[in-house]
């Protein structure tokens, strides 16, 4: 399958390939990942993307942008819109992606197909810092998302695919996430996802299904309840199965899309020696260096 190649840094990427999945962008702009929200709103408004063609997403629509008065906000009109039966995307970093963490435990607990795309970024400690390190991503680990990394933008527009395409099969939301300035803002020539070629990867049955469970006046369902501990736990651990499937889900996306553009995407790959003695695991922009 022959891709457009076109340079673009780590945020385009993302941008890119985030809208073809999405209905609703909530967005507030935080260094570095501003551009990922800017370019979905020009996009939108322009009913251009980046390749010059008409801005529509896998359902032939324009992406509908809202901006909210703080990343908390965005994070709350992200919860509603999935709630409402709408794929819903946002973009954030540092204290932003903190000030969502709340929301991140509902809508995970919810089993809701969500992707947050994050330009990884310090967290302001002693003093301010805007470049890249992961101590905002680890702070939400245990928040129920699963974390996919990339290392350059060639990977964020291939695997921020398979993010997405995971979350709507597999219902557990991800937190796809890549180096501030090292990655997104690294300009390359990569190859661009075409949105048709996106469609014939998507689980619409699994699209279809999500819809029936999305809140409707005409068939009113309760939700938000408060529980004592016998019954929370059981509950808690209902949601056990689809964590335990979603591995094999995202290497089976990993597979399809290595059929399609002939990459070796897997959940783990190394390179190296087979009788090496010593081995580096690394995630993010050192990859490629290493």
């Amino acid at each position: 399958m022959a891709r457009t190649k076109v340079s673009m840094d780590g945020n385009t990427s993302a941008a890119h390939v985030s809208y073809a999945f999405t209905e609703v962008a909530a967005i507030y702009p935080i260094t570095p990942s501003s551009p990922m929200a800017e370019l979905t709103d020009s996009w939108s408004a322009a009913d251009k993307n980046i390749l010059g063609k008409p801005a529509r997403n896998i359902f032939g629509e324009r992406v509908k942008v809202v901006e909210l008065q703080s990343e908390g906000g965005a994070a709350g009109a992200v919860h509603g819109s999935l709630a409402a039966g709408a794929l819903t995307t946002t973009y954030t970093a540092s204290q932003g992606l903190l000030l969502m963490i709340p929301n991140m435990y509902k809508i995970a607990g919810e089993l809701l197909p969500c992707v947050i795309h994050v330009s990884a970024r310090c967290v302001a400690s002693h003093a301010l810092n805007i470049f890249g390190d992961h101590s905002d991503v680890y702070a939400c680990r245990q928040t129920g998302f699963a974390m996919m990394a990339e290392s350059n933008p060639q990977e964020i527009m291939d695997l921020g695919a398979v993010a997405h395409l995971s979350t709507i099969k597999g219902r557990v939301p991800f937190l796809n996430f890549f180096d501030g300035f090292r990655t997104s803002h690294e300009i390359q020539k990569i190859e661009v996802w075409d949105t048709e070629d996106l469609k014939e990867l998507v689980d619409w049955d699994a699209i279809e299904a999500y819809r029936n469970r999305s809140l409707n006046p005409e068939s009113p369902v309760l939700r938000g309840s408060a529980e004592n501990g016998d019954i929370f736990f059981q509950h808690r651990e209902a949601c056990t199965r689809y964590y335990d499937a979603l591995p094999a889900i995202v290497e089976d996306y990993m597979n399809k899309i290595n059929a399609k553009i002939g990459t070796n995407y897997k959940l783990f790959n190394y390179y190296g020696a087979p009788d090496a003695e010593r081995v580096i695991v690394a995630m993010g922009s050192i990859c490629d260096v290493a």
